[in-house]
């Protein structure tokens, strides 16, 4: 009987989902005046998933931007987008309703993204940060911020980031024995998480009412209020982020062989391992300054993305197409589920990762019973 507990064989390379098939990869080749043709390979799967799913969420937008106490027909909301609509149409779509539904699919793509990049570092389903501390740790952070600091919504977002980064470093540097093994980062990373959510719990039980039940709403996750300056920000690490992630794909593609095998063709594990982790941990507390510690939606998507594309490597942009969408869906059914009365997107984000962590958990038992 062998066991396929995804935390078992700390030597073996262990992929993130099911075996993915074999792909055809297709060539791209763009020949520009006077400098060598670029070429690049693409899997059509993977390129029609992303497809799909990009139309989806931009069908799940224009539903958003139409639904609510005031409802606005698609063709109004078309005029407003195109700059022609009439002055209330515009500020109830551009002013109210615009800003929450673009944070939500900027915020869902990052957490997307950064679950893809955790999760080919860990070789490992449950390494999202979510599961591993990165993003308790951020919350953490913002506490501090809130509950004993008394700071405003900037020095928040600077605490988010700070608590992300040091609890990044401290599970980093405590699973460091001669390299990263992946068994070891997802446990000291789960236990960091219960220390962290300990903490947590600490410092909202010696607050003020008042300032422990804002804290406890920003802990579940929400999107309500949201503006043009969340928008902006999540926007401009995006921009940043992303091409960097992106970069690592080959590196990430080649680890999961394995680090020797990794090795032999030239990849530098401990060094891609180490960018791939700044580049998620950015994500990740930017999201979460922005959002709150949002759940599942990093552990989720790449799971999702890789069982639809059934292509190797991390699926980054699968993946964050996926958490675009999941989180966009989350907040308009958590904002019409129980209307009028708004639920934070944390809830229902928790409900749907919860019961899909469940399921890889008894589908990891049932094959290590077989």
């Amino acid at each position: 009987m062998t066991s396929r507990n995804p935390l078992a064989h700390p030597g073996r390379a262990q992929r993130p989902t099911g075996p993915p098939r074999a792909t055809r990869l297709r060539t791209l080749r763009l020949a520009l005046p006077g400098r060598p043709a670029l070429s690049v390979r693409w899997d059509p799967r993977a390129a029609a998933v992303c497809a799909a799913l990009l139309l989806a969420a931009a069908a799940t937008g224009v539903w958003t931007l139409t639904t609510g106490d005031f409802r606005i027909p698609v063709p109004d909301v078309l005029r407003v987008l195109t700059g022609d609509g009439n002055p209330a149409y515009t500020y109830i779509v551009e002013e109210l309703r615009l800003p929450r539904l673009l944070t939500a699919l900027l915020t869902g793509a990052a957490l997307g993204l950064s679950g893809a990049l955790f999760q080919s570092v860990a070789r490992n389903p449950l390494g999202s940060p979510d599961v591993i501390g990165f993003t308790v740790g951020s919350a953490t952070g913002a506490l501090v911020a809130i509950l004993v600091l008394s700071a405003g919504a900037a020095s928040v977002a600077v605490g988010s980031v700070a608590g992300c980064a040091v609890t990044s470093a401290a599970v980093y540097l405590l699973a460091w024995r001669r390299g990263t093994a992946a068994f070891r980062l997802v446990l000291v990373g789960i236990g960091v998480s219960a220390l962290l959510s300990s903490a947590n719990a600490y410092l909202i039980a010696k607050a003020s009412f008042t300032d422990a039940q804002s804290a406890q709403v920003w802990l579940t996750g929400s999107l309500n209020g949201r503006g043009w300056e969340h928008v902006s920000t999540m926007a401009a690490a995006l921009v940043v982020l992303a091409p960097a992630a992106l970069f690592l794909a080959r590196p990430l593609r080649m680890l999961e062989m394995g680090e020797d095998a990794a090795s032999a063709l030239g990849v530098r594990a401990e060094r891609a391992k180490a960018w791939a982790l700044v580049t998620g941990v950015g994500l990740t507390a930017l999201a979460t300054a922005v959002a709150g510690p949002v759940p599942f939606v990093a552990l989720v998507a790449p799971q999702v993305a890789r069982r639809l594309t059934r292509s190797p490597g991390p699926g980054l942009l699968p993946s964050a197409a996926l958490g675009a969408l999941v989180l966009a869906v989350s907040d308009i059914a958590a904002q019409r589920m129980l209307a009028p009365t708004q639920l934070p997107v944390g809830v229902l984000t928790g409900v749907v990762g919860g019961c899909y962590l469940v399921y890889v958990l008894a589908r990891q038992w049932r094959a290590g019973q077989g």
